[in-house]
C-alpha cells in the first residue's frame, strides 16, 4: 500500500499538537520530520528535543530525514527522542555501513537518501543495507520548491535497483509532491510521498489526503477494502 508522509516542517509550530492531531485524524501514514544544520542545506531546523516533543504528540511512525553533516554523531539522540525510522544522506558519510549499523542497533529502521544532483550509481552498493530508499526531488533546504521534472528518470532507476536489490526496502519521494503530480510520482515507482506545503498549504488536511490516495488509486476513507 501507498504512504503519505506530511512533512511537518511545513505545519504551522505554534500549534503544532493540533497540527499533528487533524494529519493523524486525516489518517496520514508516516509524520515526516525535516532535520537541517545550517551547513549540508541552507537552513537550520529543529532538533532532538523537537522530536521528542512530537513523539509525545502523535502515534504516528515518524519518519526522520536527517540532512545534517557527521550524522554518525547524532543517530543515538534522534533514535532515544522516538525516531522510527531514521535516514541519512549518502552525501554526509564515507561509513554509510557503520551508520546504518548504528540506525538498526536501536531497532528501529535505516534509510538512505541522495540528492538531485547525486548519481543513482552512487547509492548502487547501498541499497542492500536500507530499509527506505529516498529520492529527493527538490534541492534540500526550503519548503514550497517546485518538483523538479527530470526526477521522473531517476525514481524510475532507483525503483528498478530496489526491486533487483532490495524488494522490502521502500521507495520515498521528498520535494515538490501535491495532489497534482502524486500519480505520475508513483507511477514512476514510488512508495512513500512527502509533502510539505502539498498538504499544510491546503485548507483541509483530510481532503487533502484523501484527494492523493484517490489520484493513487485507493479508495477513500470509510470504504470497505
Amino acid at each position: 500500500m501507498k504512504k503519505i508522509a506530511p512533512s511537518i516542517l511545513s505545519a504551522d509550530f505554534t500549534n503544532l499538537a493540533a497540527e499533528l492531531a487533524a494529519i493523524e485524524e486525516a489518517k496520514a501514514d508516516y509524520v515526516h520530520v525535516d532535520v537541517m544544520d545550517g551547513h549540508f542545506v541552507p537552513n537550520l531546523t529543529i532538533g532532538p528535543l523537537v522530536v521528542e516533543a512530537i513523539r509525545r504528540a502523535t502515534s504516528l511512525p515518524l519518519d526522520v530525514h536527517l540532512m545534517i553533516e557527521n550524522p554518525q554523531n547524532f543517530i543515538s539522540a534522534f533514535a532515544k527522542a522516538g525516531s522510527d525510522i531514521i535516514t541519512v544522506h549518502i552525501e554526509t558519510t564515507e561509513n554509510l555501513e557503520e551508520v546504518v549499523a548504528s540506525i538498526k542497533e536501536f531497532g528501529i529502521r535505516a534509510g538512505l537518501a541522495l540528492n538531485p544532483d547525486t548519481p543513482v550509481k552512487k547509492i548502487e552498493p547501498y541499497i542492500k543495507l536500507a530499509d527506505l530508499v529516498l529520492v529527493m526531488s527538490v534541492h534540500p533546504g526550503f519548503s514550497g520548491q517546485e518538483f523538479i521534472k527530470s526526477t521522473f528518470q531517476k525514481i524510475r532507476r532507483v525503483s528498478r535497483l530496489v526491486d533487483r536489490l532490495n524488494p522490502e526496502a521502500e521507495l520515498e519521494v521528498d520535494g515538490g509532491i501535491k495532489v497534482g503530480n502524486i500519480k505520475q510520482v508513483s507511477d514512476a515507482g514510488a512508495d512513500v510521498f512527502v509533502s510539505g506545503s502539498g498538504i499544510f498549504g491546503t485548507d483541509d488536511y483530510k481532503k487533502t489526503i484523501e484527494a492523493m490516495r484517490k489520484e493513487l488509486g485507493e479508495k477513500e476513507i470509510g470504504e470497505e477494502f
